[in-house]
């Protein structure tokens, strides 16, 4: 735990207003998200991590009052190994303070419920700036798609994939925005 906090110092610094998308692996490439209870855990973190309040998840109620928000979150996906998000910095220093937030809380119960110990996270997130209107539409799309591997790993490639199935199998994967816009 201290360790991921100390290893925690970004090279880059995030700007106010502007668009990023963030990822992160599991170590080792390995499966973050083991049952579905662990991918609504996420969920849920994403939600109550997105505050400058300082967090007890033990002590939160059922009615928690978060506040203001730190981020904006457009899309995201969590697959077995990874997440995907792409976001808006709202208050300086929000999206490392909500990063750091979500990422600690889920690795703390991931430990806890498979008595683990050590990193769960390959290293501290990583990110690009969305700076123009063309990579945000493409991160947008690239972030939702992501679940079509499991239905055809190639599928960018696969001449023949069948689009109304693709579709159809994205759209309804409970563990994306997508599902929300839809």
């Amino acid at each position: 735990y201290v360790a991921y906090l100390i290893m925690a110092v970004r090279k880059s610094n995030f700007a106010v207003g502007e668009y990023y998308h963030i990822y992160n692996r599991g170590v080792e490439k390995r499966d973050i998200f083991i049952e579905d209870c662990d991918y609504r855990k996420f969920q849920y973190l994403m939600h109550i991590c997105n505050t400058t309040k300082s967090i007890v998840l033990r002590d939160i109620p059922l009615n928690f009052d978060r506040g203001e928000t730190i981020v904006d979150i457009g899309a995201y996906c969590l697959m077995k190994n990874h997440f995907h998000i792409l976001i808006r910095e709202k208050v300086e220093g929000g999206i490392t303070l909500f990063s750091r937030k979500l990422l600690t809380a889920y690795s703390m119960h991931f430990n806890k419920k498979f008595n683990h110990s050590g990193k769960v996270w390959e290293n501290i997130f990583k990110s690009k700036h969305l700076d123009n209107d063309k990579y945000l539409k493409y991160i947008y799309s690239y972030i939702h798609l992501n679940p079509a591997k499991y239905l055809d790993p190639r599928w960018r490639d696969n001449k023949n994939r069948d689009i109304t199935k693709l579709f159809d199998y994205v759209s309804n994967y409970e563990y994306s925005s997508l599902i929300s816009y839809i």
